[in-house]
């Protein structure tokens, strides 16, 4: 419940809220990132969790002294009486206890207790505010000490016969968070002006971002309901992170969680001037192991990415937000079946990319394939990977979309014949690289298909390239020229990309036959295509992402209508070099050893007329002579 109304909390609209950032508008189409991200920490939390589920201790643990060594537990007992004290200080290591910082005094709380409460959850809840310090308007820091006490106790070290420090659980937290505001580069390149605020605009003297002090007016505080015996030397992370061994004692201290997960970005307010004070809604509640595992594993995920870098798997604030809104707003049972079929839809993209590889690998002919789509192909990828380098991308998208071009140039390998001419070289040092085209392309009516398919698509796809230049130069922002060029072409790729399918459709309709497409492959990525039509219309989008959904499946509905008019012909070798006739009804080779003699019969009768022809016609030239 608590976490409820934290959330809650977090999607109130706070003044002034992470508009500041001037983050960059991101095109629509992260669908499957957000699930994707949601399974990862998933499986994250699987892992963490398979760490507490501890086996059989071993026999021979012992404490040094030939003794065993024993579990420690929970020195709070279930249902002994607490008190919580909530200080809020510009110290760090807080020292001075006065009323002036006492922020929340909650007395009589009870250990374990999840009925009591205004809202009867165990939940209680705090609303106030504070004085902004002027060193935290200037970008200093602020912190929130947390102390639970045995009934009647004080945390203060200095109160003689009333502080207990085995049963004093403290823990402090900085409450306010420093972030990048990074500043716009973008403007119109005609008329010089742009949309955004002046003060948000990167100027010469400026770097590309700004570091600055941010609040958020929520925050949840729990305590750890939990017994379970641990081993001082055996504690699974991130457990060994949070829990306290009293020395010289059998004994640990109850874990205390601040828990601001539920925080959205978009919620943060910075810290200046116009904020004199500050509102705070803090909230307490008990909280279970298995709950924490899965807070806990965010952390270790987002200390993972640190350790790698913060530009190798960082994700943006509007990717965490999608994803904790994703989680909030969406029905459990309908998440669980995103998850789901979002699995499958991996699956399908490994299935369709592994298919892919074969299909070119052993392609031997290249009749009835679209030889200038793959060349195409080469080039959008190439704009894909020019377009994430000019913008802000993590490590891994860069990998990503740089192995898809390796690949999309070994097709260009397997589709012309490439070679170096060394008695030509550029310079006259670099040799100079040439191709031509395979003659299984150049004998049959393909190459001459697919010329004149792309000619009738110059003719549709070059206005529409024309247009969407001009309408990008004279209504959208760019950082340069160049950055106009990529975004021009990238968007343009991305709205119309769908049209370069229609070649080959082309092709298939001037060969009468369909038998050379790879029909796996093709089938993996129209189910995928069919998993994003469905889920469209399920998560919240806008309406033209939506439209743009059905394009592909258009050009599929297509490719089997194809299919089915075009008939097979059993003779047709595929790209493995087999035919339907070589197979019997049961799809195996035929191994029949009749046939297989009538075959080989007729191969060598044929060889014998082709030899008693030659010697025929050696006779007649040399009685001509």
């Amino acid at each position: 419940m608590a976490d409820t109304q934290l959330a809650q909390g977090a999607n109130g609209n706070v003044e002034g809220a992470g508009q500041a950032d001037g983050a960059a508008q991101q095109a629509p189409g992260g669908i499957w990132s957000t699930v994707k991200s949601l399974i990862v920490r998933m499986l994250i939390i699987y892992m963490i969790s398979s760490f507490f589920r501890r086996g059989t201790p071993p026999a021979n643990t012992t404490d040094g002294k030939g003794g065993k060594t024993p579990y420690a537990e929970n020195i709070y007992p279930k249902g002994m009486k607490m008190d919580m004290y909530i200080y809020m200080t510009e110290q760090e290591d807080f020292t001075d206890f006065n009323e002036d910082a006492l922020f929340w005094v909650q007395r009589g709380l009870e250990y374990g207790d999840w009925m009591s409460g205004p809202n009867g959850d165990g939940s209680y809840i705090k609303e106030g505010k504070i004085q902004t310090p002027l060193n935290v308007m200037n970008n200093g820091s602020i912190y929130l000490h947390c102390y639970f006490v045995k009934a009647g106790k004080s945390p203060n070290p200095r109160d003689k016969g009333k502080y207990a420090r085995k049963f004093t659980v403290h823990r402090s937290k900085r409450l306010n968070k420093y972030k990048k505001r990074r500043y716009h580069k973008t403007s119109n390149l005609l008329t010089g002006e742009t949309d955004v605020h002046p003060d948000l605009i990167q100027t010469a003297n400026r770097s590309s971002f700004e570091i600055l002090n941010y609040w958020h007016p929520n925050l949840t505080i729990n305590l750890m309901d939990d017994h379970s015996p641990w081993m001082k030397s055996h504690v699974p992370q991130p457990l060994d992170e949070y829990l306290e061994f009293l020395p010289g004692m059998d004994q640990y201290q109850p874990i205390l969680y601040f828990n601001d997960y539920w925080n959205l970005n978009t919620d943060y307010m910075p810290i200046n001037q116009t904020t004199p004070e500050l509102n705070l809604t803090l909230t307490y509640s008990p909280i279970s192991l298995f709950k924490w595992q899965m807070y806990a594993a965010q952390g270790m995920r987002n200390k993972w990415y640190g350790m790698l870098g913060a530009d190798f798997m960082e994700e943006s604030d509007e990717d965490q937000d999608s994803l904790k809104t994703t989680v909030m707003e969406t029905n459990p049972y309908l998440l669980a079946l995103t998850v789901i079929i979002s699995i499958v839809h991996s699956v399908f993209e490994f299935l369709a990319f592994k298919n892919d590889i074969q299909f070119w690998k052993n392609r031997k002919s290249l009749e009835g394939l679209s030889v200038r789509s793959v060349f195409f192909n080469v080039f959008q990828s190439l704009i894909v990977v020019l377009y994430v380098l000019d913008n802000e991308t993590n490590f891994m998208v860069k990998i990503s979309v740089s192995i898809g071009l390796l690949i999309e140039i070994w097709k260009i390998t397997k589709v012309v014949t490439v070679k170096l001419d060394r008695e030509n070289p550029w310079f006259g040092v670099i040799p100079r690289l040439t191709y031509e085209d395979k003659s299984t392309y150049t004998e049959s009516n393909t190459k001459k298909y697919d010329m004149m398919a792309f000619k009738y698509l110059s003719w549709l796809l070059f206005p529409l390239l024309i247009g969407y230049a001009v309408y990008s130069l004279i209504y959208l922002e760019h950082k340069s020229w160049y950055s106009w060029v990529l975004n021009m072409i990238y968007g343009f790729l991305l709205t119309f990309g769908f049209i370069m399918m229609t070649p080959q459709l082309f092709i298939n309709y001037k060969l009468k036959s369909v038998a050379h497409l790879p029909w796996r492959m093709m089938t993996y990525k129209a189910l995928n295509t069919f998993i994003d039509d469905i889920f469209a219309f399920v998560i919240k989008m806008p309406t033209l992402y939506r439209i743009g959904c059905f394009r592909d499946d258009v050009v599929f509905f297509i490719f089997l209508y194809q299919r089915w008019i075009y008939p097979i012909d059993p003779t047709r070798l595929n790209e493995f070099g087999t035919s339907q006739e070589m197979f019997d009804q049961n799809g195996k080779i035929k191994t029949d050893q009749s046939e297989i003699g009538s075959q080989q019969a007729s191969i060598e009768q044929s060889k014998a007329e082709d030899s008693d022809n030659q010697t025929e016609k050696s006779a007649k030239d040399k009685k001509n002579d």
